[in-house]
């Protein structure tokens, strides 16, 4: 069977993506006055503490299994349809490998992008708690 060689830049590209993904959306406030008389560290600290309050609640999407999902399904679609193209060139294996790499790659970077965005129903949430503590919430960055 021969051997996929993915190149390293490659590598190092989806480590960004992955890495820039991770980074999760976070509420914008507006500086009212309570805002302004706490400052911004405790604020920051009332942000994670009303996130931890929505995650604990269950308001939270699972961005992990939602992302190996979708790479998942992308490499069973690459599979597939490398399978299909292989079988008219007379290379089935090697199309179906390429195929399954290709069709992975393409899941995981599209669920990359999307997957910083937060939940509405946890936004929500988050939202209700910044502005039960004085805060107002203007949306999400």
């Amino acid at each position: 069977m021969a051997r996929i060689k993915i190149p390293t830049h490659l590598v190092y590209t989806l480590l960004i993506l992955l890495i820039s993904a991770c980074s999760a959306s976070r509420p914008v406030l507006y500086p009212n006055g309570h805002l302004n008389s706490v400052g911004m560290e405790v604020a920051e600290n009332d942000i994670a503490a009303c996130m931890y309050m929505a995650k604990s609640a269950g308001a939270a999407n699972d961005k992990v299994s939602e992302v190996a999902s979708d790479t998942a399904e992308g490499a069973v679609i690459g599979g597939v349809t490398g399978v299909a193209a292989g079988g008219v060139l007379g290379h089935a294996g090697r199309g179906a490998a390429t195929g399954a790499a290709a069709g992975a790659a393409g899941g995981l970077t599209s669920s990359l992008f999307k997957s910083n965005k937060s939940n509405p129903v946890f936004q929500r949430f988050v939202d209700r708690c910044l502005s039960d503590k004085g805060y107002e919430p203007i949306g999400w960055k």
